[in-house]
């Protein structure tokens, strides 16, 4: 079955990223969706050069705005990236391939990253496999924020040849600024899902995920990039846990004041 293909992108203040994105959707997608969450940069300007339908909404999180956006399209058929990614040449021509014959309801490949300016395929980072080309009528966004994923009503899913380019922290100041952040939201996350502070969660947890991504899955390959990226990775485990504790405390002393 032969389909059109919508492209759906989520911006923020992207004007660093967006047109590498964006170039790289043009030859595989038939309409291509913007929704930002009204930027502050040029990321609007540069939209404007391209043949997309841009649109504003409130960020409530990003899997409320993900899934606003597959709303926006007007194919069933998505193609879903962030603002800082890029299909590879070889994801291209396999996407088109997909698009001539439509199988399956979902299709995922490996996500390669860059840090500090190179590609790190090592640890946890690769082979990041995402679902990012889907049928929405059985997929919508789910997971935990900021840690967003796909959730199919099926289990019809197939890897695609190629990956997704992935361009993420510039500068190690950059990830730590990230970790904060997103540590913040997680904890605010789970709280509300009602997960609660654990202090064996906070010994063992990020000894594990440091001791799993360098040792087991090969971070040390990396050089200072892998010892840099697996230390981060467990700050932001105890960031999560700790954050997860104050948010706990606070709303005690609510209730005793």
């Amino acid at each position: 079955m032969k389909i059109k293909l919508s492209a759906v992108v989520i911006t923020f203040n992207e004007e660093k990223n967006i047109r590498r994105c964006l170039s790289s959707l043009i030859e595989v997608a038939d309409e291509i969706i913007v929704v930002d969450s009204f930027s502050t940069d040029r990321t609007e300007e540069i939209c404007a050069e391209f043949k997309c339908d841009f649109r504003k909404n409130t960020f409530e999180g990003h899997i409320q705005q993900k899934n606003f956006a597959l709303q926006q399209a007007s194919n069933d058929f998505i193609l879903s990236l962030d603002a800082d990614e890029e299909l590879s040449e070889k994801l291209i021509k396999s996407i088109l391939e997909v698009k001539k014959a439509w199988k399956y309801d979902a299709y995922y490949f490996n996500r390669l990253s860059s840090y500090c300016g190179k590609f790190f395929p090592h640890g946890s980072w690769y082979p990041d496999q995402k679902i990012r080309l889907f049928d929405r009528r059985i997929a919508k966004w789910g997971g935990t924020n900021p840690h967003d994923k796909i959730v199919l009503e099926s289990n019809s899913k197939i890897f695609l040849n190629g990956d997704l380019f992935h361009y993420t922290y510039h500068t190690i100041d950059e990830h730590i600024k990230q970790v904060n952040y997103f540590s913040e939201i997680a904890a605010k996350a789970a709280y509300d899902k009602g997960k609660r502070f654990n202090v064996f969660k906070l010994i063992f947890k990020p000894f594990w995920r440091f001791f799993r991504d360098y040792f087991l899955k090969h971070g040390f390959l990396g050089g200072y990039r892998g010892l840099t990226i697996c230390l981060l990775t467990a700050v932001e485990t105890y960031l999560k846990i700790i954050k997860l504790w104050e948010l706990e405390r606070a709303e005690k002393n609510k209730t005793h004041t």
